[in-house]
């Protein structure tokens, strides 16, 4: 697989197969993404990798909290802008009505909807969770180059045969995460990344996913 087939067919799977992933596999991948770029060579990113029974755990306590809904939220950061305008704005609702559609869940359908938010927090069916976790300290840069990282790896392991979904959704119960996995209390907790072969008859797996033309994006400038 060259890197534009990795790029093009890595997607956000929201149904895994039971499958299991081997340990050599992800170390290898593992072993890879570690030539990401990074300023100074600091490399901030910090991960947990967590299957088995202790992810078994964990989203048991999961499912216990999410019907406090955000009262339950403990989150270090803000996910998205509170007011998201034009493109972004646009962006996020089509893909948001795009994934509801091929479920078949209607807008009216609150409970449909929230069935499936809850997926999240099954990883959706993934057999490994990646928690990716950084110093409290690092800055904006070093939230860039953890974001280098990760496209490193979910294209490593497309290369693989292996897919993924970065969830910043986990980032919101990092202190029921940390009640069962050790992250170090200076260290602010990123996103979750679910890690495993995509089911391929799944609709959710091959709607299609929009993006901005080029122009609204880019500029060039004597190029």
């Amino acid at each position: 697989m060259n890197v534009t087939e990795a790029v093009t067919t890595r997607r956000s799977i929201r149904q895994f197969l039971p499958d299991p992933v081997d340990r050599a596999v992800l170390e290898r991948v593992l072993d890879k993404a570690q030539r990401s770029p990074s300023g100074g060579n600091l490399q901030p990113w910090n991960l947990h990798v967590v299957g088995g029974d202790t992810l078994a755990r964990l989203c048991d306590d999961l499912a216990s909290v999410l019907p406090q809904g955000r009262a339950a939220h403990n989150g270090d950061y803000v996910i998205y802008p509170e007011a998201l305008a034009d493109r972004y704005a646009a962006s996020r609702h089509e893909v948001g009505e795009s994934m509801y559609a091929a479920l078949n869940v209607a807008r009216v359908d609150k409970a449909g909807r929230l069935a499936q938010f809850g997926r999240n927090y099954r990883a959706f069916g993934a057999p490994l969770l990646m928690l990716v976790h950084m110093p409290r300290y690092m800055g904006p840069p070093q939230w860039a180059d953890v974001g280098m990282w990760l496209q490193s790896l979910m294209l490593l392991l497309r290369e693989e045969g292996l897919d993924s979904c970065a969830q910043e959704a986990w980032a919101v119960y990092q202190k029921q995460i940390r009640a069962h996995v050790a992250i170090p209390d200076d260290h602010i907790l990123f996103c979750g990344i679910s890690v495993g072969y995509r089911d391929p008859d799944a609709p959710v797996n091959s709607f299609p996913v929009s993006r901005v033309p080029l122009e609204q994006v880019v500029t060039f400038i004597d190029a």
